[in-house]
């Protein structure tokens, strides 16, 4: 028989570490947090957990700038405290993935500070830099995402350096041999010490264009969806030329070679590119190069059955031999439940779309906090600490609303996350949502998150079964999914995007409901001849299908 990878069809569980548990009550979270927590972890019933970036940095960017790519941070803990994480993971079987941010590092890296210095020492050129142009300005017309120019001006060099993000986030010359050797290098450190897997941030920003060509204008109607606001100068420009570039690829390459050295280790790729749903299928393609890919498509605001089938829809039609990654939430986006719910942010709505995300083909990311049902906290603008939000506010208020601590008990001093202020201030919307008033609910999110989690395990068609998807109206979202083995196994899936009930017609036969799930209702009003059911809002149903 075919093995299959434990991670197709994988539940992934974000740790954003700084806002998940205070293991030494400085107000910042930590790995010893992450491990006091982890029978918390086991119990929803998920199959690896990523970490986000724990490495030494000076935390403009709040760990993505790396200063240290082989250290963790003291704000986190220690190298002993990470193997201590990966051996109680391994207890209960679950994988840990890592981040890893290779395109830039911080300006306080020791590459850096060693190529800053002039034009001829050993580093010269490991990163982006290029002359001015005769009048004295930027090189290009590239954008950083965090707002303006993408370069900054050297006086020690005389030159630019290239930043796409902050300016404490220099480039990386992927051009250069050595550069590419140095980063797969930092990367194996991390596989000595036995991760499952990395999550490769922005990973198709490694190569820029080396003829520096200026990216085109976009027209304004074209501006907004991509997950940048069109107030944002960077939504202002076809981005060609300063990310994923044709090289990119044979360095997934040699990073995969790298990664098939070891045991079952996974990487998933972040993608944000001009088409991320066709880079989703290049950087994937034949299994040779990343064994998944996500992208930005299901963090936008647009909460539509019809948008989740074509996107879904689009990359099962262009994807050869790679496996799709979903995600509804993480540390870059407003959550879920207040994106989509729009002022309706309800238990119902937040059941409905954990089970939905579980239910499309692939393996599925949950962000902390989702399970629970949590919102985007409210933070003024004093409490802030996104240089993103701090840069845009108020027309865009940065990313800290969904990177607030974890609520773990209702009544405790900072809801349980420590008893020191918290980097972040606890929401006290968040704190009837706690983790130990959920514990004893059992229709609770949380609860049915647990529920649901445990039984689509049993179900190798919602795992990794192919999807089919089926016509419908009304803003109802409903397909098939089916495992092409001995067990044939179809199951249909039908989720109702509205508040409304909605009558909901059924164009194949239904032979019964399936037991055990929190959106299964009675199977006494079902039966196989029945061509239309009245399903509530904000929920769903699944059913065998003859």
């Amino acid at each position: 028989m075919q093995h299959t990878p434990w991670w197709q069809g994988a539940v992934i569980y974000q740790v954003y570490p700084r806002s998940f548990m205070d293991s030494n009550n400085d107000g910042v979270g930590d790995l010893k947090g992450i491990i006091d927590r982890f029978d918390y972890i086991e119990s929803l019933g998920v199959d690896a957990v990523w970490v986000s970036p724990f490495f030494k940095s000076p935390m403009k960017d709040f760990g993505y700038d790396i200063s240290d790519y082989r250290d963790v941070d003291p704000l986190f803990g220690s190298l002993d405290d990470f193997d201590a994480l990966i051996a109680r993971a391994k207890q209960s079987d679950i994988k840990i993935i890592i981040d890893q941010v290779l395109s830039h590092t911080s300006d306080q890296h020791a590459w850096f500070e060693e190529s800053r210095q002039d034009k001829t020492n050993p580093k010269a050129d490991w990163y982006v830099w290029a002359d001015p142009k005769p009048d004295g300005t930027a090189p290009n017309n590239w954008m950083s995402i965090f707002g303006g120019t993408a370069w900054q001006w050297e006086p020690r060099r005389g030159q630019y350096f290239l930043h796409n993000f902050l300016s404490s986030q220099p480039d990386l010359n992927f051009h250069n041999e050595d550069v590419q050797k140095a980063v797969l290098d930092n990367v194996e450190f991390w596989l000595k010490r036995g991760v499952g897997g990395f999550r490769l941030d922005a990973i198709n920003f490694c190569f820029h264009d080396k003829e520096l060509r200026d990216n085109p204008a976009k027209p304004k109607e074209l501006r907004a969806g991509r997950g940048f606001s069109e107030d944002n100068p960077y939504a202002y420009q076809y981005h060609y030329f300063n990310n994923t570039q044709p090289e990119n690829l044979e360095f997934m390459e040699q990073l995969r070679q790298l990664f098939d050295q070891y045991d079952e280790v996974v990487s998933l790729g972040e993608i944000s590119s001009e088409d991320s749903l066709k880079d989703m299928a290049l950087y994937t393609h034949n299994n040779q190069r990343l064994n998944m890919a996500y992208s930005f498509e299901l963090l936008t605001d647009d909460f539509s059955a019809q948008h989740i089938k074509d996107t879904v829809s689009s990359l099962e039609a262009q994807m050869t031999g790679g496996w799709p990654c979903w995600a509804v939430s993480n540390h870059d986006a407003d959550r879920v439940v207040t994106r989509w719910g729009k002022g309706k942010e309800n238990a119902q709505l937040a059941r409905m779309l954990a089970a939905m995300l579980g239910s499309l083909k692939g393996s599925i990311c949950t962000y902390q906090g989702e399970e629970l049902g949590l919102s985007q906290a409210e933070l003024s603008f004093e409490e802030l600490q996104d240089p993103f939000g701090i840069t845009f506010w108020p027309q865009f208020k940065g990313r800290d609303g969904c990177r607030t601590p974890m609520p773990w008990q209702h009544d405790a001093k900072q809801g349980g996350f420590s008893t020191e202020k918290p980097w972040l201030p606890v929401s006290q919307s968040h704190l009837p949502l706690a983790v130990d008033k959920q514990d004893s609910d059992e229709s609770s999110p949380l609860n049915s998150y647990r529920t649901f989690m445990k039984w689509r395990k049993a179900h190798p068609a919602l795992v990794t079964g192919d999807i089919e998807f089926v016509s419908t109206d009304d803003n109802v979202l409903m397909f098939i999914r089916h495992c092409p083995n001995a067990s044939m196994e179809k199951i249909l899936c039908v989720f109702n995007f509205n508040e409304h009930n909605v009558d909901i017609k059924l164009t194949h036969d239904v032979a019964q409901f399936l037991n055990g799930c929190p959106f299964v209702m009675n199977a006494s009003t079902l039966a196989s001849s029945t061509t239309s059911i009245n399903v509530d809002g904000f929920s769903g149903f699944y059913a065998h299908i003859k």
